[in-house]
């Protein structure tokens, strides 16, 4: 059987609507679609809670929501497949902070964060299990922020038998943010020996007035190949062979 074809993949950093406002799914939307448009990209990767801004008080978003009814045609007018973040509300009441993939086909759940950091917990129930992305032959894992920062995480999804580490995250911009950054999806790929991408915010956030930015790739073995500087709106590209 012949080799898949490279799946180049975009991590972005979009800029980040005010959170807690009534517009602020849909200008967030709207960044999203123009991404999504201009890109290139097979798979474009958002940061975590790219959809709301890390607001813990933001209302639940459920994947049927037609505000998300233009990120759905903006992938099907590319072929693309996109990973935003929101929180979500599942039908038993329980609420996870959540990756959704997003295709011409419409939205779903892939991925529930395992690891709640801080407050989270207070709303917040963890993902029970780790997440793998099936994507033209490939088999993406998947990480939400604070996932990233357990081996174990990544030992599992290893375990699985995965091509790409996949981590939608949120750091801030302090120093000590940003050594925990530039290592945790590095040391991921060099310890499994897979591919690491990694969608970080930049610029405000919700609740945080600046975040790192930093989005990038890292090839197996752990090398940077491809890395975003702190501007919010930056896109970077790589392929995956």
């Amino acid at each position: 059987m012949p080799a898949p074809a490279p799946l180049t993949v975009a991590a972005a950093q979009p800029v980040c609507a005010e959170a807690s406002r009534p517009e602020t799914v849909a200008a967030n939307v709207a960044r999203h679609v123009a991404v999504v448009r201009e890109a290139g990209a097979r798979l474009v990767v958002f940061p975590e809670f790219s959809l709301t801004g890390y607001d813990l008080a933001a209302p639940a978003l459920d994947p049927a929501d037609a505000r998300l009814a233009p990120l759905v045609e903006a992938c099907a007018g590319t072929g693309t497949v996109a990973l935003a973040g929101a929180p979500v509300r599942e039908a038993d009441g329980r609420e996870y902070i959540a990756t959704l993939a997003v295709t011409g086909e419409g939205v779903r759940v892939v991925c529930r964060k395992i690891r709640l950091h801080g407050p989270e917990g207070d709303r917040f129930t963890p993902g029970d299990r780790p997440a793998v992305l099936e994507l033209d032959g490939r088999r993406l894992g998947l990480a939400i922020c604070a996932d990233a920062a357990f081996p174990e995480h990544a030992e599992q999804l290893a375990a699985l038998g995965i091509d790409a580490y996949v981590a939608s995250t949120l750091y801030g911009d302090d120093p000590v943010a940003l050594a925990r950054r530039d290592s945790q999806v590095r040391d991921r790929t060099a310890a499994h020996g897979v591919w690491g991408v990694l969608s970080t915010s930049a610029g405000a956030s919700g609740e945080y007035p600046r975040t790192s930015g930093g989005s990038g790739f890292w090839a197996p073995g752990g090398t940077l190949v491809a890395q975003a500087g702190a501007e919010p709106g930056a896109v970077v590209r790589h392929p995956l062979p």
